[in-house]
């Protein structure tokens, strides 16, 4: 069986792109760093031998020594004068023009080294005889010429400069060189602490963005052993909130979520418990009345059917309310605009036919809502209905709805004993009554649903004291955007006060 490959952490991938990055500026800011300073250094190189030509010139200037052409031509005719031959001028340019600090000059006659400079300064190219062949080659022709020759004793950047004299039959050659490695030893310096100072970088990057990495992924690690820690039987592990940014803000969130989840699970289980112990109630009876019916006795048997026909309904209606609510619970609303006081003139049809109380309109809104109007008449009638079987029969009860800029109210008022203050929270529990020792049917689910279907509005239910004695079972639901305050702005107050 093939394994699985272990993923690669999210920290060295976050890591391995930033240094990527890192890796990828500094290499291209090298780069072109390295390339500018070289082609300085090399232009800075090509401008001193470039005058060379001028230089040269200016050794015979003041005998009338010209140059053909233009400054980068030969010297071809000097002034005898001063200068007897080729060699003479020669030995005057070598001694004259002193070669700097990585430079070198030579002068050749038809090919063969002839003068040197007496200096200690510069280099010695008087030895290199791939120079010389080199240089001698290109100047068969007689004309000036600038190139870069790779020897054994290094790079060598030139220019050679053919001198010829009237009356003189040889060729002049003058040499002029400079060692571009140590001209670019500079440049190759500063790239060399530069490479060293970018790879310091590069590891100081990699140790501040491991830690700091680590630091902000230790939620979601965190997250990852929290969620292999929970199981179905224990919910409890949360994370412990670290830091104030959006990742550590995570916590938080999961830790709501698991709340939430963890509610959920125990009312699933508090159902499950409960709907248990309401089937049990029922079947009991059923079996209990058939264990000692008498066969023999149609009076029993009647009687056994009657109360096995009564226990079924109960569990018929116990099974439609559960549905009921996980349906008031699914968030499955067709929201749109709905008309209170028509809602409050539908359900005072409705409850006008639950026998036993005086129904009256206490108050009817004038407005809008948005909701889902089946819900909204459901859950109204539940309350109503609620208030029916526990107050006593004859006494009156009220109905009304209210509309303001809060939002819109729903109640239903009876005047019965009310409910104690200790039971209000938990009457809106599943199975849970104020009264458990009343014996008033219904599956304890009625509150249950009435308070799904107004958190699903976004609302909730609240149980007040009647004045006189009795509850008040309102629902509140909240304002729609067309309700909320209007902003007000700074111009509107300058033309009230100035029209003021």
């Amino acid at each position: 069986m093939a394994r699985t490959p272990r993923p690669v952490p999210a920290r060295v991938r976050i890591l391995a792109a930033i240094l990527a990055v890192a890796c990828v500026g500094l290499a291209i800011v090298g780069s072109v760093t390295f390339l500018v300073q070289r082609e300085q250094a090399l232009a800075g190189v090509n401008d001193r031998l470039r005058n060379q030509v001028k230089v040269l010139e200016s050794v015979a200037d003041r005998t009338a020594v010209g140059a053909s052409g233009s400054a980068s031509a030969a010297v071809e005719e000097l002034d005898t004068e001063e200068f007897r031959n080729v060699d003479d001028y020669l030995k005057a340019v070598v001694a004259r023009l002193v070669p700097a600090r990585n430079e070198g000059s030579l002068a050749l006659i038809d090919g063969v080294p002839r003068w040197v400079p007496t200096t200690l300064s510069g280099i010695d190219i008087s030895k290199n005889q791939q120079l010389i062949d080199r240089v001698v080659r290109e100047t068969a022709g007689g004309d000036t010429t600038r190139g870069t020759a790779v020897t054994d004793e290094g790079s060598l950047r030139y220019i050679a400069i053919p001198v010829q004299m009237d009356g003189d039959p040889r060729q002049g050659l003058y040499v002029r060189a400079v060692d571009l490695g140590a001209e670019l030893q500079p440049v190759t310096f500063a790239m060399t602490t530069y490479v060293i100072a970018a790879v310091a970088v590069l590891i100081a990057i990699g140790v501040v963005g491991w830690f700091v990495t680590g630091r902000l992924l230790s939620p979601i690690r965190r997250l990852r052993e929290t969620a292999d820690a929970i199981s179905i039987t224990d919910l409890s592990h949360r994370l412990e909130p670290q830091g104030n940014d959006d990742i550590a803000d995570l916590s938080r969130t999961v830790n709501s979520m698991l709340d939430r989840l963890e509610d959920s699970v125990d009312g699933q289980r508090q159902l499950l418990d409960d709907v248990r112990h309401e089937l049990k109630t029922p079947i009991t009876i059923v079996r209990g009345h058939l264990e000692l019916m008498n066969p023999q006795d149609a009076a029993d048997v009647a009687s056994a059917r009657d109360i096995g026909i009564a226990e079924l309904d109960r569990l018929t209606r116990l099974v439609e309310d559960i549905d009921l609510l996980a349906t008031a619970e699914a968030d499955s609303y067709s929201l749109d605009t709905v008309d209170l006081s028509a809602l409050t003139e539908r359900i005072a049809e409705l409850v006008a036919v639950i026998p036993g109380h005086t129904w009256t309109i206490e108050a009817r809104a004038d407005g809008t809502t948005i909701g889902d109007q089946d819900r909204l008449l459901q859950a109204w009638l539940q309350l109503a209905d609620n208030a029916a079987k526990y107050t006593p029969e004859l006494s009156p009860i009220e109905i009304g709805s209210a509309h303001s800029e809060e939002g819109s109210r729903l109640w239903v008022r009876d005047h019965g004993p009310g409910i104690p203050p200790g039971a209000r929270a938990r009457i809106f529990r599943r199975f849970d009554r104020a009264h458990v020792k009343r014996s008033v049917g219904g599956s304890g689910l009625g509150l249950a649903i009435v308070d799904a279907i107004a958190k699903g509005h976004g609302g909730h239910c609240v149980v007040t004291d009647t004045p006189g004695g009795g509850a008040t079972f309102t629902i509140h639901l909240p304002p729609t955007e067309a309700e909320l305050p209007a902003p007000v702005r700074a111009g509107d107050v300058l033309q009230r006060e100035a029209a003021g």
